[in-house]
């Protein structure tokens, strides 16, 4: 028998239980994990609220992201084999598939190969936010050296890879947060400049960072009224990716704006990227050697891994998404994309009955677990 989460009604973290079952046998083109950790991320989130881009059958498996070992393949199954070290890829439906458990069934497109070097924490939490972030940036933005982007809500996972990935291809990033606090954090993350817009005009401060050009890309997961002001930092033929919507007020359309620049306002979810073989491996090639120790050269100094030490609790552990970057010593005028994990505390959703024996859950945002 083997545990796995599963929900019968959509809600809080209260609606999550803990159930048995038989180890599922893969079919044809699926592979059966035995799951090392999972991530815990907002799409969950939404889906477990039945408010995701998808509707939320009942019952219903969940879960995105998983990295573990490969314990059987189905028919068809070429390049994986039991024993292999790999980490999910969210290019599923939830209503189908679903990683919260000991054991994993997931189709072959949506499992990769990770940098041996990584830990489990670490292989669960790449791919959800690297490769939003690289499609949003290189494949649909077409970000290109000399390039501006604005990386809203710039402290979020996918914010933290945006900025790594502009570094990446030699664009300079914006990174915008409400106050100052997190400025000096972003700065080490990648960003090449921090607007915090309860205290600065992000439109005027684009325009001096820009010499009056503006932006060529936003990258905004927030949407609703900020998206007029993101319209105003724009340059012609400007793009405006807008992937998320974290605040419930209405997105109006830039009209004026957009006419007077000629700007493109578009809707992106990473699905256009894992719907797409082509981008897929693209995507994967693009991270992987973003991870990787020889395009970072010797793990030392300035570009060495954290021995933080996640903190045990109960019988699964947890750590905050990692996504800290480091200088590159080999090669100064970029950033690699190491990854530092951080130990996170953890509470049990108030009202808890039985069922959540041995797990527990955080209301920080973007953590990873590991089942022990």
């Amino acid at each position: 028998m083997s545990r796995v989460v599963r929900l019968h009604e959509t809600g809080g973290p209260e609606v999550l239980r803990v159930e048995r079952r038989e180890v599922p046998v893969p079919g044809p083109g699926e592979i059966l994990l035995r799951v090392r950790a999972i991530g815990l991320n907002r799409a969950e989130a939404m889906y477990r609220l039945g408010a995701y881009l998808e509707p939320t059958p009942l019952p219903t498996l969940i879960g995105y992201e998983a990295s573990g070992v490969v314990e059987a393949v189905g028919d068809g199954v070429e390049g994986f084999a039991p024993g292999d070290a790999v980490s999910t890829i969210p290019a599923f439906s939830m209503s189908r598939y679903g990683v919260y458990g000991d054991h994993a069934l997931v189709p072959v497109h949506a499992v990769a190969r990770h940098p041996a070097r990584l830990s489990w924490e670490e292989a669960t939490s790449i791919w959800m936010q690297y490769l939003t972030a690289w499609g949003g940036l290189v494949e649909v933005g077409a970000l290109r050296a000399g390039q501006t982007v604005i990386v809203t809500a710039a402290s979020s996972s996918v914010g933290i890879a945006a900025l790594q990935i502009a570094r990446q291809v030699d664009a300079t990033a914006i990174a915008t947060t409400r106050s100052g606090d997190k400025a000096a954090a972003l700065r080490e993350a990648g960003a090449d400049h921090v607007v915090a817009t309860d205290h600065q005009d992000l439109a005027a401060e684009v325009a001096r960072i820009t010499a009056g050009r503006g932006a060529e890309l936003a990258f905004d997961p927030i949407a609703g009224p900020g998206v007029e002001v993101l319209a105003q930092c724009m340059a012609m033929h400007g793009s405006i990716l807008l992937y998320g919507r974290l605040t419930s007020e209405a997105t109006p359309f830039p009209l004026i704006a957009a006419m007077q620049k000629q700007l493109r306002v578009q809707g992106y979810t990473l699905f256009q990227v894992t719907s797409d073989p082509a981008w897929l491996e693209r995507g994967k090639a693009f991270v992987t050697a973003g991870l990787s120790p020889a395009r970072c050269g010797r793990w030392s100094r300035g570009c060495s891994r954290s021995t933080t030490s996640p903190r045990r609790t109960g019988s699964w552990r947890a750590t905050r998404r990692p996504a800290r970057s480091s200088w590159c010593p080999e090669r100064p005028a970029r950033r690699c994309l190491a990854l530092r994990p951080r130990a996170l505390p953890l509470a049990i959703p108030p009202g808890a009955s039985r069922p959540w024996t041995g797990l527990h859950w955080s209301s920080t945002h973007d953590p990873c677990v590991e089942l022990q």
